[in-house]
């Protein structure tokens, strides 16, 4: 009978229950990450390194840090493609401009997760999209330093990207890389600073 009136106060609220989980290890936190990811974040930490390092066969560097003028501590690594001579003088997109590219997105292990080259519309293989607020601020840094018809390699840290998210197949502090090529800028006049 003595159970019955505490499994009521239970009920009602007014005796907490304390419930006891036995929680998966991989969710204890070591140094800041869940231990589920940290092998994951240090392979991709230590390939971001490595692609810092990497050097041409004359020793210049391989990759261009490019540094956001808006966040000195926001950078992405960029590789061009083509001669940048020939572009020269070629429209540059805003922080704000929508801009058309072509890319393929892959994990630092080279793992494709995305592509614009299935896509139909504004053309075949072209995504269009808004820079700032539509996309990872890695690519606004990237855009921002390429002219239209320029292809490059671009390497973004994670906390340019997702950072502690995952975004399907993208787990969390991924370091992303990307084939762009920036096709146009739309509507550029549109995207001009008023004066």
């Amino acid at each position: 009978m003595k159970k019955i009136p505490f499994l009521l106060m239970c009920l009602l609220g007014l005796v907490p229950l304390v419930i006891s989980s036995c929680g998966d290890d991989d969710d204890e936190i070591v140094n800041g990450v869940s231990k589920k990811y940290a092998e994951w974040k240090k392979l991709n930490d230590d390939w971001l390194l490595e692609q810092q390092n990497r050097k041409n066969s004359d020793g210049t560097n391989y990759f261009t840090e490019v540094v956001a003028p808006w966040d000195r501590s926001a950078k992405v690594y960029m590789h061009w493609y083509n001669d940048r001579a020939l572009t020269e003088g070629n429209a540059k997109p805003y922080y704000t401009s929508t801009v058309d590219v072509k890319y393929k997105g892959m994990l630092y292990n080279d793992e494709p997760f995305d592509s614009s080259y299935q896509r139909t519309t504004p053309a075949v293989g072209v995504f269009r999209t808004k820079l700032g607020d539509d996309v990872i601020e890695g690519w606004t840094i990237a855009l921002c330093a390429m002219r239209v018809g320029d292809s490059c390699r671009v390497i973004i840290p994670s906390n340019v990207g997702y950072g502690t998210l995952s975004m399907g197949e993208i787990d969390p502090y991924a370091v992303l890389q990307f084939d762009i090529k920036l096709v146009g800028i739309p509507k550029l006049e549109l995207n001009a600073p008023r004066r």
